[in-house]
């Protein structure tokens, strides 16, 4: 029997090895994402379907506005969709955001994290602690730093 999981893809779970990729962000400069995880204590990879749209707006004005609390939990900060360098950098401007977006138009990243690279990026979020996947949900818009910081802090104890 064929699975529907082959035709969408597995994304990662918690537990799991975090993808080793590189890709394009959009200053048009290369982010290898494995010297990310080498340099901060946790790396907040965060995935959307499509820059300037509204549930992708909200997913990334709730890290923005959470990423000076962010950076002192040690996180840094990565948004990845497969929208185009000019996308990004658009979006990027539009509303302030201080971390880099993946331009991932060749689905390299977004298949690394298991989703199928079908269409677009799928809405995701991991969080990645020596170079393992500790967290991850799902579907999450303006709640996305909320989850996050919630997770972060309960490390701490």
């Amino acid at each position: 029997m064929f699975s529907f999981s082959k035709l969408f893809g597995d994304s990662l779970k918690v537990g799991d090895d975090a993808p080793v990729v590189s890709a394009v962000t959009d200053t048009g400069s290369t982010l290898n994402l494995g010297e990310v995880y080498k340099d901060h204590a946790y790396t907040v990879v965060w995935f959307y379907p499509k820059s300037l749209t509204g549930g992708c707006t909200k997913q990334g004005c709730s890290l923005r506005d959470a990423s000076a609390e962010l950076t002192r939990h040690g996180a840094a900060i990565v948004g990845v969709s497969t929208d185009p360098v000019e996308k990004q950098k658009e979006f990027k401007a539009v509303n302030n955001f201080p971390f880099p977006l993946l331009a991932d138009t060749d689905k390299k990243v977004v298949k690394a994290f298991g989703q199928s690279g079908t269409l677009m990026a799928s809405r995701e979020c991991y969080v990645i602690k020596g170079g393992k996947i500790v967290y991850k949900d799902t579907g999450v818009t303006d709640k996305q730093a909320d989850n996050v910081l919630a997770f972060l802090a309960s490390q701490k104890s």
